[in-house]
């Protein structure tokens, strides 16, 4: 029974000296299709359902990390397992600093055999307990896959970033305009009324118990300059104040949702991050 694969990268000539790297180095796996951008990625992988994905980090429109952050919410995981997760950069030196120490790690732009065939021997050992139906349930299975995916999508995050970047103090004042007023004026938040920021269109909003503010800076540029023990990824467009969390509820559909304290909506948590508040 052979292995299926997707491949998303933008470049096409990179993409075509994978598919043929992986056919000498993994004849058994079929590559159903290569699709150049993150939209084009879910799509296809939530039409195909393959086993495997080779997300190129880097591409235009939506990215790899957005990309696959989408479809760990939105994989039917009655259906097929999710997929083992492969990130492709060309920045060597910081991605193998953050993947290392990764089960499913990661594919250097250009196609280096010996390299890859490292990854394709690593994938065949991840997929091996489901063709041996050793996975004690589906929910076992969605749970370790989820988990992996976690430290893929944390360490991606770490390689794909500019050598430079990170390393400095937490925000303890946010420059925003505030939500629909006009002008130019721009209020010096601080953090510490911060309860949650949603990544809304060109901006983020920030949320204070009583106002709403706009920012320009995209979140996965905000969250390095974030303190993380105070505040809390739960969605891949959704950051909140973990001590203003007032309780979290499980919708009939097993979705859960958070209140906070002092705001009125549900936060929805993605699947990705439903494992911070299973002791709740």
């Amino acid at each position: 029974m052979k292995t299926t694969a997707l491949i998303a990268e933008d470049e096409p000539l990179l993409a075509q000296a994978l598919r043929a790297e992986l056919a000498a180095a993994w004849p058994e796996l079929e590559v159903l299709t290569t699709v150049a951008d993150g939209r084009s990625a879910v799509r296809e992988a939530l039409e195909l359902l393959p086993q495997v994905l080779f997300f190129d980090i880097r591409m235009p429109g939506q990215d790899g990390l957005a990309a696959a952050a989408e479809l760990a919410d939105a994989w039917p995981a009655d259906e097929a397992p999710m997929p083992q997760l492969v990130f492709v950069t060309a920045y060597d030196e910081y991605a193998a600093r953050a993947f290392d120490a990764q089960a499913i790690d990661y594919v250097l732009k250009p196609v280096q055999p010996e390299r890859l065939r490292r990854t394709v021997a690593r994938l065949q050992q991840a997929l091996e307990p489901q063709r041996n139906g050793a996975v004690s349930s589906a929910e076992d299975a969605l749970a370790g896959t989820l988990a992996q995916w976690r430290q893929v999508l944390a360490a991606a995050a770490g390689a794909g970033a500019l050598p430079g970047a990170g390393g400095t103090a937490p925000l303890k004042l946010i420059a925003a305009s505030e939500a629909g007023t006009a002008g130019s004026t721009v209020r010096m938040v601080p953090i510490d009324e911060v309860l949650y920021f949603e990544a809304a269109d060109k901006y983020v909003r920030v949320l204070t118990a009583a106002r709403e503010y706009l920012i320009r800076t995209p979140l996965k540029q905000l969250l390095p300059q974030l303190d993380a023990g105070v505040f809390w990824q739960v969605h891949r467009a959704t950051v909140v104040r973990s001590d203003a969390i007032e309780s979290v509820h499980r919708d009939e559909a097993g979705k859960q949702h958070l209140m906070l304290r002092g705001r009125a909506e549900k936060i929805p948590v993605s699947r990705l991050y439903a494992h911070l508040f299973k002791a709740m």
